[in-house]
């Protein structure tokens, strides 16, 4: 008798090394399976019909940069269907981004301070309800990378966690789609691939941002990995029946 695959979850990659890291295996741990889709390299964005949830990796672009990533209006108009189908989803970074503009926020170009590296999030009072934030510490190590941010929140969005250099780290819209400003599926090890010169223009120390990272690690892996297998149960518990 052949195995019978779990829920399917699309995973679009909008940067050469913008892969999905440790959340990969982490839903893989709860059935699931992935079709990573490299949105950067070409590959067609496919539909909906055969996946149960969407996951939006980051991307140094603005989720409007259309002329540079041709492929963002497939991609915003796929978010807004999951939205509209109540299919979870979960947007990092560039994704997290990309589905507050579909949802009515706003986002800006180079706003405010930059983030790089392990930082503390922290979690707001409505977090502790929610079904991926609720239970996790209350500060908690997460790695950034990031120059551009969301400024406003889309209508209705439940504000989940903020930073000190960036108000809006994690919010929800409905019931089941998250968005981060943070890399759950980043380690310290992808630090030590970043380039140098950028990071000391603007005034951080890659070799150092490694290594507060990697004490940070501990903490970081076990609240994340948390944190991505609820989000696996959401997709299982919101599974049709056959």
């Amino acid at each position: 008798m052949g195995t019978v695959a779990g829920p399917s979850v699309l995973v679009v990659q909008n940067a050469p090394a913008g892969g999905p890291g440790r959340v990969g295996p982490w839903l893989r741990e709860c059935g699931l399976t992935l079709e990573v889709v490299h949105a950067h390299a070409g590959e067609p964005l496919p539909g909906l019909l055969d996946h149960r949830a969407l996951v939006v990796l980051g991307g140094g672009f603005l989720p409007d940069d259309d002329e540079r990533a041709p492929w963002l209006p497939a991609l915003r108009r796929l978010t807004g269907q999951a939205l509209r189908e109540a299919v979870p989803v979960l947007g990092i970074c560039l994704g997290g981004q990309l589905l507050a503009h579909v949802a009515g926020g706003t986002v800006q170009g180079r706003h405010g301070e930059p983030e790089y590296g392990s930082t503390p999030v922290r979690l707001r009072a409505d977090a502790r309800g929610d079904a991926l934030f609720g239970g996790l510490p209350a500060v908690t190590p997460a790695i950034e990378r990031h120059v551009d941010a969301i400024t406003a929140l889309p209508p209705g969005a439940v504000w989940l966690a903020d930073s000190e250099r960036c108000p809006h780290q994690g919010f929800r819209l409905g019931e089941c789609a998250w968005g981060v400003q943070f890399h759950p599926e980043a380690t310290a090890a992808d630090i030590r691939g970043w380039d140098a010169e950028p990071l000391r223009a603007q005034g951080f120390d890659r070799d150092r941002l490694y290594e507060r990272a990697l004490a940070d690690e501990p903490a970081s892996t076990a609240a994340w990995r948390a944190f991505t297998h609820r989000f696996a149960r959401e997709v299982a518990r919101r599974r049709p029946e056959p």
